[in-house]
């Protein structure tokens, strides 16, 4: 199995940036791809960003053109970088590995959770 640790995030003003790391160990050659998703209280958790084995990015609409995914060549080291942070970002953040069953699996491997909070 996988374990991510992730670090990074924090307290930032609206307009600034943070980045996030996701690091993976275990059995990471069985990654297929890592998904970045977030939660806000109260709100369910949505899917953020999605970097594949072959390097496709996808994200989605609300981030496009201020974050961006990124990731080492062994799948050890995982980012997201955040540009431009507005205060609906503020959410706990979570990387998730996709190991060949599909990402955002309950019974998948998660890391811990990282809280961002965008506010003046």
């Amino acid at each position: 199995q996988v374990k991510l640790v992730q670090s990074g995030g924090g307290l930032v003003q609206p307009g600034g940036s943070l980045t996030l790391s996701c690091a993976a160990s275990g059995s990471i050659d069985r990654i297929d791809a890592m998904g970045w998703y977030r939660q806000a209280p109260g709100y369910p958790r949505e899917l953020v960003a999605v970097i594949t084995s072959g390097n496709k990015k996808t994200y989605v609409d609300f981030v496009k053109g201020r974050f961006a995914t990124s990731r080492d060549n062994t799948w050890k080291t995982v980012y997201l970088q955040m540009n431009n942070l507005k205060p609906e970002d503020t959410a706990s953040y979570y990387c998730n590995a996709d190991e060949g069953y599909g990402l955002g699996l309950s019974s998948g491997s998660w890391g811990q959770g990282t809280q961002v909070t965008v506010s003046s």
